[in-house]
């Protein structure tokens, strides 16, 4: 293992952002992330996983671990269930495709979320109805000052939309170097009534589909809307869609007879925040190097060579307007570095 200066982290950022790591160190084994981080203890630490869920506004005064663990291995199993562990560096869709291959159901309807194993924890990654913590069993964490490892199980994670302890209170404490998922091996529990899944299986005449047929159909779904990195820099969903009250969402609706919806619980209503952007006039808005894009208001892009600040400028925008309109904040889903 060796440390290299001044280096470059735009292939390592979905956004496609130049930034310069002061410090970069790739982590391939569990040792060598306990080595560094004991003769590093005293100076600054950036962990970079996938590099899928941030916006790089400046350089990186610090040293850069890039966590590239890598393994899933089969840690107990039944005849409905399968519990996997996998390293933390594993990229999250590669390992659906894999469950989805052996048959292990649970994750398909998070296909093709960027990313990778160790930071779904983090986000409590999710979509078309499906989060994460349904499929979390635990997962093992290290200090990064004392180098002591912990496993954390879900009651432990605080999870919530878009949440968990890891990004709030352990945020910049620990690492988590590999997470265990219970997944079924028959029997599957489909989520089908979320988004387009129901009408894109019917396009292709799936009546009875499989976790293949759903991962199949979310991937069509997602092609269809979200640009992909390889591209047009992107991070995905740049921001969380908002948990209003019931009270505000009648005044929404006194507006906007047609908003559309989705029920939390009796105090609590989601209004999706595409629909917000693209009301705004957002969509498909460009400003030279970067924008909105076209065909999913979520999604800020680099078109190329964009600064960081400017697509972090432009959030800035996107939430000072809908609030001026709908009096609604819509928090970023992306970090913001």
């Amino acid at each position: 293992m060796t440390i290299e200066e001044n280096v470059s982290l735009k292939r390592f950022n979905t956004f496609g952002i130049e930034a310069k790591a002061q410090r970069y160190a790739d982590i391939q084994t569990l040792d060598d992330l306990k080595s560094i981080l004991k003769l590093e203890a005293s100076k600054p630490i950036f962990i970079l996983g996938g590099g899928s869920n941030m916006l790089l506004t400046k350089d990186i005064d610090a040293l850069v671990l890039h966590l590239n663990l890598k393994g899933i291995s089969v840690v107990e199993e039944s005849n409905n269930h399968i519990i996997l562990e996998a390293n933390a560096g594993e990229n999250w869709h590669d390992f659906v495709l894999y469950c989805i291959e052996k048959g292990y159901g649970g994750v398909e309807n998070m296909s093709l979320i960027p990313g990778n194993i160790g930071t779904a924890p983090i986000q409590n990654i999710g979509a078309y109805g499906v989060e994460f913590k349904d499929v979390f069993e635990s997962c093992k964490v290290i200090d990064i000052k004392t180098q002591s490892e912990t496993t954390f199980y879900k009651d432990q994670c605080n999870f919530g939309y878009r949440e968990s302890i890891f990004k709030q209170a352990l945020k910049g404490k620990c690492i988590i170097t590999s997470v265990r998922l219970k997944l079924t091996k028959n029997h599957h529990n489909l989520s089908l009534d979320y988004g387009a899944i129901r009408n894109q299986l019917l396009e292709v005449n799936i009546t009875n589909p499989t976790i293949k047929d759903v991962s199949d159909a979310v991937i069509a779904i997602r092609k269809s809307k979200l640009p992909d990195p390889k591209d047009i820099g992107n991070s995905g969903s740049f921001f969380k869609n908002p948990v209003i009250t019931k009270s505000q969402f009648k005044k929404l609706q006194n507006n906007f007879p047609n908003a559309p919806h989705y029920v939390v619980s009796d105090s609590e209503i989601k209004v999706p925040a595409g629909w917000l952007i693209e009301t705004a006039g957002f969509k498909g808005k460009r400003f030279g190097n970067y924008g909105v894009h076209n065909k999913q208001a979520l999604v800020l892009v680099n078109y190329g060579n964009a600064l960081g600040k400017d697509i972090y400028n432009l959030a800035l925008l996107i939430q000072q307007t809908i609030y001026r309109l709908f009096s609604i904040n819509i928090e970023t889903e992306v970090n913001i570095i």
